[in-house]
């Protein structure tokens, strides 16, 4: 990948104690170069970031320049005012916890350097840290005072640094962003970089490797370098201009950490968080296309710690009785009841696992389609059938991969009944623009929505079946579009 770090010091002579790096600008020069390709990211190195210092000058401009810089304006001002109040420290974090337990003295002062700390033991708190406040060089001072909190928070200073230190600031840099030190190869040149979050070890992935190779040569055309990441990759993600999900998004979970991030920073990010909240959890959604007359089936919330009337629930809602979990997805956490006795059964083993279930009618249909939708604008069609003698698309107690999924058939959206389209396309509007797939079952009484899903599967021979590589191609293309409208 081609080099795209600026590395912004107060004087050539700071940098001294590491090696040389053609991406070293020192302020003045960096100041005085409004040349710089808007592509470039700047990581901000000077000693003193105080408000209409140099440093700060250096932040101020590279954001005026579409240049994505660390730290920001917004994360020197938070370290600024961070003296006018004290943070109490989290008492989830175990690892932290247990480390302060042993500590015999009233104050501890931490360096972080890109997330890292020179006490392994905190690793994960000092991993916290940066994240809320994405700085190169942190000092924490934590203070016990009846109870352990930070006492203060600051950027550190690169000339302040002691042997020791450099040499940890270094390997931290390294590690952060090993293209500051990789030389530039002689290859085409690209506008944007996309981050591709996978994960390869996933059970039933949300696009297989082929599809992923897919999507990584439409990027191309879109004047995008798109390169796959993991979830180790989290301290690498403002590396990027785009982040693209393409792993099954949990609220409680990474992905949404990765979503997070990326819009903190300002960042392309498909899916959004916001898309992940409203369609991770089945309560929301609910509650979501009810409120604005979204066709669905008949549901009732059932609460663990309310007096449950299964039978009067039963009756209404008729047998069999579908029974979900809130965050489910692929159908896991989805299951049946065919009697009272058994929706006593099944819910007791679901509540389990979630507070909060659905008890939904059941709707036989052959198959649920499947419209994927990318900025409120139908893509693909699909007919995703029942697996083999089961009333699922997913049959998880199917030991042999040949019988966990039915079979499937990919049209062109015109070829989908014009009501199930419309349907989707109301359903979509209210989470957002990004990519969905919304699932929907016919009806005598018309289509309804089952599921909206933001994160949705795209296989190669499954959803590309109909349109082949223009499929991969408008999903580059609106990625591009979205990254020049930035």
């Amino acid at each position: 990948m081609q080099q795209h770090v600026h590395l912004i010091i107060d004087n050539a002579a700071d940098w001294q104690p590491y090696y040389p790096s053609q991406s070293l600008l020192t302020a003045s020069e960096y100041l005085q170069s409004a040349h710089l390709q808007s592509r470039y990211h700047v990581l901000n190195l000077c000693n003193d970031l105080s408000y209409l210092s140099t440093g700060y000058y250096v932040s101020l401009l590279a954001e005026a320049r579409g240049q994505r810089v660390m730290p920001s304006v917004a994360t020197i001002n938070d370290l600024t005012n961070f003296s006018h109040y004290q943070l109490l420290i989290n008492t989830a974090d175990r690892s932290l916890t247990k480390y302060l337990q042993n500590y015999d003295q009233k104050s501890l002062s931490l360096l972080i350097c890109f997330g890292l700390c020179e006490q392994p033991e905190l690793a994960s708190f000092a991993r916290q840290i940066f994240e809320r406040y994405p700085c190169p060089i942190l000092k924490v001072e934590l203070e016990f005072s009846g109870r352990w909190h930070i006492n203060k928070l600051t950027s550190g200073a690169l000339n302040e640094l002691s042997d020791e230190q450099q040499s940890f600031f270094g390997n931290s840099l390294d590690h952060f962003s090993k293209r500051v030190w990789r030389k530039a190869r002689t290859r085409k040149e690209y506008r944007f970089d996309l981050a591709i979050l996978y994960n390869p070890d996933e059970a039933i992935p949300t696009s297989d490797k082929k599809a992923l190779a897919q999507f990584i040569k439409a990027a191309k055309e879109a004047d995008i370098e798109a390169e796959l990441i993991t979830a180790n990759d989290f301290n690498r993600l403002l590396e990027f201009d785009a982040l693209f999900i393409r792993e099954t998004t949990r609220i409680n979970h990474y992905t949404y950490h990765f979503a997070k991030k990326a819009e903190a920073n300002g960042m392309v990010v498909i899916d959004h968080p916001d898309s992940i909240v409203k369609c991770a959890n089945k309560v929301f959604l609910t509650e979501l296309l009810d409120k604005h007359k979204v066709a669905t089936p008949k549901t009732e919330l059932l609460l663990s710690q309310s007096e449950i009337d299964y039978q009067a629930i039963g009756e209404r809602l008729g047998y069999p009785v579908v029974l979900k979990i809130p965050d489910g997805s692929f159908s896991i956490g989805v299951e049946k009841a065919e009697s009272l006795e058994q929706f006593k059964q099944v819910a007791a083993e679901l509540f389990k696992q979630s507070t909060i279930l659905l008890a939904q009618e059941f709707m036989k249909t052959e198959y649920d389609w499947r419209i994927g939708v990318l900025n409120n604008r139908p893509i693909y069609a699909c007919q995703y059938f029942m697996a083999r003698n089961h009333w699922q698309i997913y049959n998880h107690s199917e030991s042999s991969s040949r019988g966990k999924s039915g079979s499937f058939a990919t049209l062109g959206v015109h070829q989908a009944p014009k009501d199930v389209v419309r349907l989707a396309l109301q359903a979509t509007r209210l989470i957002g623009d990004g990519l969905y797939g919304v699932d929907i079952k016919q009806t005598p009484k018309g289509p309804v929505v089952i599921e909206i899903n933001d994160n949705p599967s795209i296989e190669s021979g499954v959803e590309d079946k109909h349109l082949g590589y223009e499929l991969y191609r408008l999903i580059m293309a609106d990625f591009g579009r979205r990254l020049d409208e930035y």
